[in-house]
């Protein structure tokens, strides 16, 4: 078998974006996947503003141009939100062409591929766009959702994310949002999220809360509903010429999206482009900061913070959520928030980020700690 100019390891939307641009571009791709015909059971949404200009319009489901958040009080997000179709995603990325090798890649160099079967895949390029493998040294971010008839959620509004305690929750217990968008079709997702926790709270918790929550609000359940599960690492990610997607670290560590950051970069990288400069690194590191110290904030904090967060113009939230290559943006971003802060989080802030090293050719100091 004559080696392929790309490898593709991994076939969720990542790989299969990295893989559908490589062909796009002439090249010969080969596809690995212990899987690689399971449909996608998440949901997938992203700012309108990240999709790539090739994304075929079908795969978005529907279109929030202003989504509410709460912390404290309501928050109105001036830009619009989008929710995929998973399905019509995954259709969209079309891979025929490439040939497809229905195994587990056992073990990854710069240009091979052991399967598990034995067999060795030669590639002029190998990237490993398999995710990231749970462990207890990473934070995670869990879920519990269930997909309701959008005429059983009169009144409520698509929400980002809100935080408002009437989930049953204790004041003093790890927090949790609901997230609340339509799929499409008539249909709406509620989901109870923790944002990241280490450990996070389990689906068993986060589905009592959910269930108390809408009781709360008026939304009855009728026992049948379809549920979603998520859980995933917010952190881990190596950012290299041979990792993509959340493996490759295109993970945003403080939200967990992924997604939109993937699909931008992939015909960067079927072109072998840099898709790491200093500053996309640098900018990184600052983002992991940003998790430390979300993780750092006593539970009763997290509302104060997020309302804190979308106070800030529109301009700076997008710089810190999706301007994986804007230093300067995330630096003035990050410095915004730090100074809005009441002064006993700042505190807290400051202690979960202090010694925090950037290293690049860039020098810029801890911003999120400077008053």
């Amino acid at each position: 078998m004559s080696a392929s100019d790309v490898v593709v390891c991994g076939l969720g939307p990542a790989g299969r974006a990295l893989a559908h641009r490589c062909l796009a571009r002439g090249l010969t791709v080969t596809v690995v996947d212990p899987a690689p015909d399971r449909r996608w059971t998440a949901t997938y949404a992203a700012w309108a503003d990240e999709l790539p200009g090739w994304l075929a319009p079908s795969a978005v489901a529907a279109t929030v141009e202003r989504p509410m958040a709460w912390g404290t009080r309501a928050h109105r997000i001036d830009r619009p939100y989008v929710v995929l179709d998973t399905e019509r995603l995954r259709e969209s990325l079309d891979i025929a062409g490439a040939e497809v090798v229905a195994d587990r890649a056992r073990e990854l160099t710069a240009k091979t591929v052991t399967l598990t079967d034995g067999r060795i895949l030669d590639g002029r390029r190998v990237i490993d766009v398999r995710g990231i493998t749970r462990s207890p040294a990473f934070a995670e971010q869990t879920a519990y959702g269930l997909v309701l008839d959008e005429s059983r959620c009169q009144g409520l509004e698509p929400l980002f994310m809100d935080w408002r305690a009437d989930n049953g929750a204790p004041a003093d217990a790890p927090r949790s949002f609901l997230y609340a968008v339509p799929l499409g079709g008539g249909q709406t997702l509620l989901e109870e999220t923790c944002l990241a926790g280490r450990p996070a709270l389990d689906g068993a918790a986060l589905r009592d809360r959910l269930h108390h929550r809408l009781r709360s609000r008026g939304i009855e359940l009728a026992g049948d509903e379809r549920v979603e599960r998520v859980r995933f690492p917010v952190g881990g990610g190596r950012p290299g010429r041979f990792t993509f997607g959340a493996a490759g670290g295109f993970g945003h560590p403080a939200t967990g999206y992924s997604v939109a950051a993937s699909l931008t970069a992939a015909d960067a990288v079927a072109a072998g482009e840099t898709v790491w400069p200093a500053s996309a690194r640098a900018v990184h590191r600052l983002r992991a900061a940003g998790l430390r110290a979300l993780l750092a904030l006593p539970p009763t904090d997290l509302p104060v913070f997020f309302d804190a967060f979308f106070t800030m113009p529109p301009a700076a939230q997008r710089a810190y959520l999706s301007a994986r290559t804007d230093l300067n943006g995330t630096v003035k971003a990050m410095s915004r928030l730090f100074t809005t802060l009441p002064s006993a989080q700042r505190r807290r802030v400051a202690g979960a980020t202090l010694g925090m090293r950037v290293r690049s050719r860039i020098r810029i100091p801890s911003a999120i700690m400077e008053e």
